[in-house]
């Protein structure tokens, strides 16, 4: 069960919308969609959480390049949504590597009934390395909020109501839930 919703920070404090990412095809198309939440320049928060799975924040400010802090990259990788998150930079792959993206299925062979034991290498291969178990992306994403890395980077379960928590958006956000 995924959850994505849409925190805009406005003068009068934050704002919540529940957002379908059907159509988002591409980190660009997401920071778009957060930059025509906010009607300023003001901090946009896209909220994406896969249930017991995976969390993950991108943070556009205005113009800038969007942020972004993905709890747990392979499991993200396995998941349409977090594959808009995973970018090549964030990953550290070059851009178009073909491979890469095969490899993050994490194929071992075993699918076609193969044994595992004739693939004992493949924990060591491209797969292992090209999407990690554990966060990637600006742990620091959210410190000027009120959410330092070390918090953010400890977060598991109910991550997004604790991060809403932690901004004083909580009540904005079960609006949405």
């Amino acid at each position: 069960m995924y959850f994505a919703a849409l925190l805009a920070r406005t003068e009068d404090g934050w704002e919540a919308s529940d957002t379908e990412l059907d159509d988002v095809e591409s980190l660009s198309d997401l920071a778009d969609l957060a930059r025509e939440a906010s009607a300023e320049d003001d901090t946009v928060l896209v909220l994406i959480e896969q249930e017991d799975a995976w969390f993950g924040v991108v943070r556009v400010d205005g113009e800038e390049d969007p942020r972004i802090y993905v709890s747990d990259a392979a499991a993200a990788a396995r998941s349409s949504y977090g594959e808009i998150l995973l970018t090549d930079e964030l990953l550290g792959r070059e851009p178009g590597d073909d491979d890469a993206d095969l490899d993050s299925l994490d194929l071992d062979g075993t699918e076609d009934g193969e044994d595992d034991d004739e693939n004992d290498d493949s924990e060591d291969g491209p797969s292992a390395e090209a999407v990690p178990h554990s966060p990637v992306g600006d742990p620091e994403i959210l410190d000027d909020l009120g959410v330092t890395a070390k918090e953010l980077r400890s977060l598991d379960e109910d991550a997004l109501s604790a991060i809403a928590e932690a901004l004083g958006a909580s009540e904005v956000l079960e609006t949405v839930r």
